[in-house]
């Protein structure tokens, strides 16, 4: 793709605006490339990551199994992972982004770089100052998290080893979400799927030189965010864009986005602050109870990771396009299409999850380092956390919808009432003995409080609603996934039968599942009248 130092007036309309059918906005005479289309190129990017993450994970578990190492790791890797969703992907991202894409609208070429250096001056500098920090007390660190099983000094090691990576993927971050911005959506998809490669390298290659063998995952953390970075600023120099950071007394976008930043630091990122106390309290149950969450968690994310956040990294820029050109009923238009989107992809993957939970976890998983039992734990928290799938989801969307339109107070106030709500259905269900299955579920239902308060928010000010043909299109996915999990329940079997069966039995029987299952759903939409031109055009 060229550079384009002007950015082209985005023109999107329904398609067959009388049509109930109709989901998608399309693209008008213009250069700009639809939104599914680009969607499909950031998702396909982010599929091969997935896939890769999923390797990693069948590496960790088969390797490491489920252990002291491991929780150690897990929750070690959680905090910088954490902050790097407020300072990259999260907070930085959406308040980033609309100033980006204002400044690439009406402003130079010059202009977009000088505030590209500026704002890699001021997140870089900061950022270094506290990984230094955190670094030096990583001990105080560890010391509320080392309760129960977790090793106190295996903990601290694995911290200082981990926690520069939040520099370096948020750096990252700022060279992806330029390049998001100017549409170039590949590079930035295909980026994260080093961190796995190197994560599957060092479990083979770093663990016989390692005093406690997970400490090559941590390395394999921190020698993956200088990979991430390196790798995306070739992109940038060929686009004269590359960031040289620069520290300024004041720059007029960098101070717009740290005032947009610092309330979003809070708001958008509370499914990730919710995760990070799951995990807190995990680590006081018995040994393996971070590990079930963080694999339940991971195979919840592949559909999320895969299509939530591709739909989210495609409509920011062009919902914060839309809302510079005052273009208020395109907006809704996209929105809408989106959260279409989401409930075509997010039921029936949430569906899948939870009905063939335990022959996914056996054949991905269980050996002899990780049991039956394992298998068994494991599940009720993936269940629990796919419930939550479509909500997750809905929240890459909507929250966009606000920061599009550089509002960030609503999201933060909707955000402490999840959390909130978070935390106390964490403490009940864990009073109540549910165990780390019932941090899961709070979690989920914390989700639906936060989607739900954020569609209200969108309706109530104007920004979205509902446009026709809603009723047909949900009857139709109805069908589809009732189907669909009708042949699951029939072709899954009793999942304490696939423990007797050979890996390649398991692989062949999972993917007829998958398979069939992806097959009965398409063909089922098919069948009950939805088209490729209902979804793009």
């Amino acid at each position: 793709m060229r550079l384009c130092q002007s950015d082209p007036k985005a023109s999107y309309r329904m398609i067959e605006p009388h049509s109930v059918s109709a989901i998608s906005p399309a693209d008008s005479n213009n250069n700009e490339p639809s939104l599914l289309k680009s969607s499909g190129v950031t998702g396909s990017m982010t599929m091969v990551s997935r896939v890769l993450g999923l390797a990693r994970d069948v590496v960790i578990a088969r390797v490491f199994g489920v252990s002291e190492g491991t929780d150690a790791f897990f929750l070690a890797n959680k905090i910088p992972n954490f902050m790097r969703r407020l300072f990259a992907e999260g907070a930085f991202n959406q308040a980033f982004v609309p100033v980006l894409s204002e400044y690439r609208s009406t402003k130079s070429l010059l202009d977009v770089q000088l505030l590209i250096n500026a704002v890699a001056g001021s997140l870089g500098g900061f950022l270094f100052l506290l990984t230094l920090l955190a670094v030096i007390a990583a001990p105080l660190i560890a010391m509320p998290l080392a309760y129960g099983p977790i090793e106190f000094e295996l903990l601290v090691e694995m911290l200082r080893i981990t926690f520069p990576y939040l520099l370096l993927i948020s750096m990252t971050a700022l060279c992806g979400a330029v390049l998001n911005s100017y549409g170039r959506f590949a590079v930035p998809a295909i980026t994260p799927a080093l961190l796995n490669i190197s994560l599957i390298s060092c479990s083979f290659f770093l663990v016989p030189y390692m005093r406690v063998p997970e400490l090559a995952l941590a390395w394999g953390v921190l020698i993956a965010g200088v990979a991430q970075l390196l790798f995306q600023l070739p992109f940038l120099a060929r686009m004269r864009l590359l960031p040289v950071p620069t520290l300024v007394k004041f720059h007029e976008g960098v101070d717009r986005i740290k005032k947009l930043m610092v309330p979003a630091l809070f708001g958008v990122s509370v499914s990730q602050i919710n995760m990070l106390f799951d995990t807190f309290i995990a680590s006081l149950l018995v040994s393996g109870s971070v590990g079930w969450l963080y694999f339940s968690d991971r195979l919840m994310e592949l559909p999320l990771g895969t299509f939530g956040i591709a739909i989210a990294i495609v409509v920011l820029p062009s919902l914060s396009r839309k809302s510079a050109e005052s273009s208020l009923d395109e907006f809704a238009q996209t929105l809408d299409w989106a959260f279409r989107l989401v409930v075509l992809i997010a039921v029936p993957a949430a569906l899948s999850l939870i009905l063939i939970a335990e022959p996914l976890l056996v054949t991905l998983f269980q050996n002899s380092n990780f049991s039956e039992a394992d298998v068994a734990s494991s599940a009720g928290s993936l269940k629990a956390y796919s419930f939550g799938l479509i909500a997750f989801m809905a929240i890459k969307i909507f929250a966009p919808g606000y920061y599009a339109r550089q509002d960030t107070r609503t999201p933060v106030k909707i955000g402490v009432v999840a959390l909130i709500s978070n935390m106390v259905l964490n403490l009940a269900f864990y009073l109540y003995g549910l165990a780390h299955v019932g941090l899961a579920l709070a979690t989920s239902l914390a989700a639906f409080l936060n989607a739900g308060l954020l569609l209200r928010g969108l309706q109530k000010v104007g920004v979205f609603s509902f446009q026709s043909g809603w009723l047909v299109f949900l009857l139709r996915v109805s069908i589809a996934n009732s189907a669909m999990a009708l042949f699951l329940i029939s072709f899954s079997g009793e999942w304490h039968a696939w423990l007797d069966w050979s890996t390649p039995a398991r692989i062949v029987q999972l993917s007829i599942l998958v398979v069939g299952g992806i097959i009965i759903y398409a063909g089922m939409l098919f069948i009950a009248g939805l088209r490729w031109r209902h979804i793009y055009r």
